[in-house]
């Protein structure tokens, strides 16, 4: 008797949960229109092969017109995926975090920078995040600026000054990295600089890249490279903190900053976290900025009236300076056209094409079921280069952010909301820096005009973008 009223109750309960089930998903929203390409792979190796085509608008695009301008499901890196499109999806992207979304990287990230808190879990990068950031700050950056100009003044007499043709996007990668060397770690070693920069080049080809751990990956490469600069990096951090036991002498870069810094807890971070924090903001520090100002030269050599017009805002700043005087912050706050130039730069050619969530619990957007455990992700250029944003959006027309009213959440090249990149300030001065010196020196001329940019992850010129180099007389 027994046995069977609890098989009686098994089979009814069996019975209640598919049933149960099968209505909940009877009367759920669908998911997303859209497909997830091929097994393991999705359609990764389709967004790789636009990226590198120089077509990088392309897979947002096909989809948006053959699915959904609002969202559409895929597969990247292996997870399933939603990207959801526009300034809408941005604002509810950046404004569901914690709520309805966390961040999230792939796990190929996660053995690149460990515990940044860029990968961090969430409670750990929150604290992190707010150590870190601290440093990166407005008022922070403004005091340094003159570190930034002397080192940006090394690096154009060092590299650019008595050449005729130079190779302008390796010279502005090494001109970021020597910033990111000096006021992240103070290193004033040539040599390990560029070690480090080779290294630093392995890992950026590793980055969202398919997580196959075997020798000659890209992914391979890249993390091996992380533990050399790992390495590299917590030996710096041992020297600096013996340096202040015997000699109480502390430097002012980011490292330094890291050794005294505590949460509210009194808990200080580790050599590790110092060390994968560093190496997560040198990367970005400098890969993202360098795209950011090979693009810049690009498109004023192909804007002569942008770029005359960028001459003599700076022109005008370099006239008020006694000889020898390096530029200071108010002389950053003057450079409102230039600052627009870049802008610009940043809404056609973004150096970060967009950034995932994980889904917290099961929701809908735009009458669309989306799982619990499903990437979310959102696009730069779903806003950037949309005609109901930015009238003519393929034009390059820097009076743009003078002139229209800019409507919140279409403009992003830093993200948003609580997650809004750190580094803001930081590339702001820097590439600020950077066009100040380049046209009090010289104007240029592209070798090949049409040379193709693909994006690796960033935008990235094909031929290192090769320009011939003409000196103004000052």
């Amino acid at each position: 008797m027994e046995y069977l009223i609890c098989l009686f109750l098994g089979v009814f309960g069996f019975s209640y949960l598919i049933f149960f089930r099968y209505f909940r998903v009877r009367n759920r929203p669908p998911l997303p229109p859209g497909s997830m390409g091929w097994p393991l792979v999705g359609e990764t190796l389709e967004l790789q092969r636009l990226n590198r085509s120089g077509k990088p608008d392309e897979f947002l695009n096909r989809r948006v017109r053959k699915h959904n301008k609002d969202i559409f499901k895929t597969s990247i890196l292996g997870e399933k995926t939603v990207l959801i499109c526009g300034a809408a999806g941005n604002k509810f992207v950046f404004t569901s975090e914690k709520s309805l979304v966390l961040t999230w990287w792939p796990d190929s990230l996660k053995k690149l920078f460990g515990t940044s808190f860029f990968t961090a879990p969430y409670d750990e990068a929150v604290r992190t995040r707010k150590l870190v950031t601290a440093f990166l700050q407005q008022e922070v950056m403004h005091q340094l600026v003159e570190r930034f100009d002397m080192t940006c003044k090394k690096c154009i007499q060092r590299d650019w000054i008595g050449k005729s043709k130079v190779m302008a996007f390796s010279l502005i990668k090494d001109y970021a990295f020597s910033l990111a060397c000096e006021m992240f770690t103070s290193m004033d070693d040539s040599k390990w600089e560029t070690k480090m920069l080779e290294e630093f080049n392995i890992l950026l080809k590793g980055v969202f890249q398919l997580p196959i751990y075997f020798p000659g990956t890209r992914h391979y490469k890249a993390v091996n490279s992380a533990k050399v600069i790992q390495y590299e990096l917590i030996k710096v951090i041992e020297k600096k903190r013996t340096m202040r036991h015997s000699e109480g002498r502390t430097e002012k870069d980011l490292i330094s900053y890291l050794i005294d810094a505590q949460d509210e807890n009194g808990k200080p971070l580790s050599d590790i976290e110092i060390a994968d924090n560093v190496i997560l903001l040198m990367d970005s520090g400098h890969d993202t900025s360098s795209s950011v100002m090979m693009m810049l030269m690009k498109y004023l050599a192909e804007s002569p009236e942008c770029y005359h017009k960028v001459v003599q805002e700076q022109r005008e700043i370099a006239m008020q300076k006694k000889p020898g005087e390096l530029l200071n912050k108010e002389d950053i706050q003057k450079m409102k056209y230039s600052w627009n130039v870049i802008r610009e730069v940043l809404r056609l050619s973004p150096p970060i094409q967009g950034t995932f969530r994980k889904a917290k619990v099961d929701f809908t957007y735009a009458g669309y079921f989306i799982p619990k455990g499903w990437m979310v992700g959102w696009v730069t250029t779903s806003a950037h280069k949309v005609a109901d944003y930015f009238s003519d959006p393929e034009n390059f027309d820097p009076m743009r952010f003078d002139r229209d009213l800019l409507v919140p959440h279409t403009f992003v090249p830093f993200g948003g909301g609580p997650r809004m990149c750190p580094g803001k300030e930081f590339a702001r001065v820097e590439i600020l820096v950077f066009l100040h010196n380049l046209v009090r020196e010289f104007r240029w001329e592209l070798e090949f005009p049409d040379e193709m940019i693909s994006v690796d992850p960033m935008p990235t010129s094909s031929k290192g973008l090769p320009v011939y180099l003409y000196p103004l007389n000052n």
